[in-house]
């Protein structure tokens, strides 16, 4: 599954792309999520690419106000009052959420990233893994530029997977074993070793060794004693 947040000058945009399987078994993915404390909110804006310091201390000092503004400003979230209402939380807790699918899709870490709201080490480790795959500067900071990558390569990821792996392994083993082994070794062996040895020993031992001891010794012996009496 692969979802994004974009923004624009003009116009602000919502991608999401999802499995019916996936929507009936998430039903809580757009549930509200106040849930965050000072210090866990602020880890959510450092980790989306904003400029604030983590504390617990109430989200109310100018810097983490500031952020909270250029948040709201960003994806068109009415009022922008500096303030981390229950709408302001929620959205941020959506994109954490999807950033944490796609990162497993696209890096998939072991063990996988929890599908919660919360970025915290273990999200920047992931997050550090992906920018070292691309040669980036290491920071664990998700931001937006980096977040709009992730989701087209999580698109790729989820769309490729199953068309290739099912068609190279079948075709290719089944049709070569099968044909050579059968073929070469049946006919060679079988017409060699049958002629050659039986013909060249049963004709030469019988014709020589019968002819020549019978007419030599009967002839002689018998003439010479007879006649000189």
């Amino acid at each position: 599954m692969w979802c994004g947040f974009g923004k624009s000058s003009a116009t602000f945009a919502v991608t999401c792309l999802v499995t019916a399987s996936l929507v009936i078994a998430d039903t809580g993915f757009a549930a509200p999520q106040r849930s965050y404390t000072p210090q866990q909110f602020r880890q959510v804006l450092r980790g989306l690419g904003y400029n604030v310091k983590i504390t617990n201390t109430a989200l109310t000092d100018e810097e983490t106000k500031k952020a909270i503004r250029e948040f709201q400003t960003g994806y068109k979230l009415k009022p922008v009052d500096g303030i981390a209402g229950p709408k302001t939380q929620d959205f941020a807790a959506n994109i954490v959420k999807i950033l944490h699918t796609n990162l497993n899709a696209v890096v998939k870490p072991n063990p996988p990233l929890s599908r919660d709201h919360f970025y915290g080490s273990r999200t920047e480790e992931v997050v550090k893994e992906y920018q070292k795959k691309y040669q980036l500067q290491e920071t664990g900071i998700a931001n937006l530029a980096l977040r709009q990558k992730l989701n087209e390569e999580a698109k790729t990821v989820v769309s490729q997977p199953t068309a290739k792996p099912t068609a190279t392994p079948t075709a290719t083993p089944t049709a070569k074993p099968t044909a050579t082994p059968t073929a070469k070794p049946t006919a060679t062996p079988t017409a060699k070793p049958t002629a050659t040895p039986t013909a060249k020993p049963t004709a030469t031992p019988t014709a020589t060794p019968t002819a020549t001891p019978t007419a030599t010794p009967t002839t002689t012996p018998t003439a010479t004693p007879t006649t000189t009496p």
